[in-house]
């Protein structure tokens, strides 16, 4: 039995089922070892309600077969609470109850089991909703680009198979001052604009391999081969600052700057936006953790700010 979390999950995954097969608890038990997955059943889905808000699952599995409520009608019940909208529902039926009248369309459930079932395909099954269910909740609502755990995942990843990587952190400046005079729907399209610069351009210059993250508001990631990374900021800020100005009404854009408020309440004058990016490079193993990567490149985006128009910033340390 393996004894290691699922899939690149951290920690054991909790299952909750309700059935009254015994023989689905039995295929549960020989798809997943508790390392990987904690399996909770219970054999009437009255209380399951309750039992979601005593102990939440990462994933529900509903028997269409339940004796005291259908099961599509249970998961319409734990789907009506926001709370759990966005949690991962597996239904199970019989193959043969598929050519019944089901309106799949208003069924809110995930993923659809059929019975008879293999543990290995039942096992392959739970593990992509939850693999699914985990990119979806992280990715950034505005770009759909992965967010936080992907992209702190994805750069331990590679500081522990010891790959050589360039790690580019950019973020723009006097973006609030914009969204402050332009109102946040004309900021999104800037983050929208700056994501989709980002993404063409690493797909274009770093290969298959390559990544791009959203941290969150005007900060973005992307990793990519050390020896290419330096056309890829070129690229960027070229393609920023040709296409930034024409965000700007017009008045603002032949002067050069907009009037906005600073932090401290004071009027002043704002440049237009420029883009920021610090590069960190993982050579030999030098790198032992994502913290470090991250207090680098803070260093260099103070140093890459002290330029009031777009540039990048290499990390120029050896070994």
């Amino acid at each position: 039995m393996p004894t290691a979390p699922l899939c690149a999950f951290t920690r054991t995954q909790k299952i909750l089922v309700l059935s009254p097969d015994p023989d689905l608890a039995a295929l549960f038990a020989a798809a997943f070892s508790p390392v990987e997955a904690e399996v909770s059943v219970l054999a009437r889905g009255k209380g399951a309600i309750e039992a979601l808000f005593i102990d939440p699952p990462d994933m529900l599995v509903v028997d269409q077969k339940l004796a005291d409520i259908p099961g599509l009608d249970l998961v319409a019940m734990v789907k009506s609470e926001n709370v759990y909208r966005q949690l991962p529902v597996a239904l199970v039926m019989d193959e043969a109850q598929l050519g019944t009248d089901i309106d799949w369309c208003a069924a809110e459930v995930d993923e659809l089991l059929t019975r008879p079932m293999t543990a290995p395909m039942l096992r392959a099954r739970i593990t992509l909703s939850l693999a699914r269910a985990t990119r979806s909740l992280d990715a950034n609502p505005l770009t759909k680009l992965p967010g936080n755990t992907s992209i702190i995942g994805r750069i331990q990843d590679l500081i522990d198979r010891r790959e050589d990587f360039a790690l580019a952190y950019a973020d723009l400046d006097y973006f609030k001052s914009f969204n402050d005079k332009y109102g946040f729907s004309r900021g999104d399209e800037v983050l929208m604009m700056t994501a989709r610069i980002i993404v063409n351009t690493v797909r274009a210059v770093g290969g298959p391999k390559a990544f791009v993250g959203h941290v969150g508001g005007d900060d973005f990631v992307f990793i990519m081969a050390i020896d290419r990374v330096e056309e890829a900021c070129r690229a960027v800020v070229s393609s920023f600052d040709g296409i930034v100005p024409h965000f700007y009404d017009a008045d603002d854009r032949g002067r050069g700057f907009i009037q906005s408020v600073d932090r401290e309440g004071n009027r002043r004058a704002f440049p237009l936006m420029a883009i920021s990016i610090a590069v960190v490079f993982n050579r030999d193993g030098r790198l032992k953790h994502f913290g470090e990567a991250s207090q680098t490149a803070m260093t260099l985006k103070k140093k890459a700010k002290e330029n009031p128009k777009s540039c990048y910033v290499l990390d120029q340390r050896q070994g």
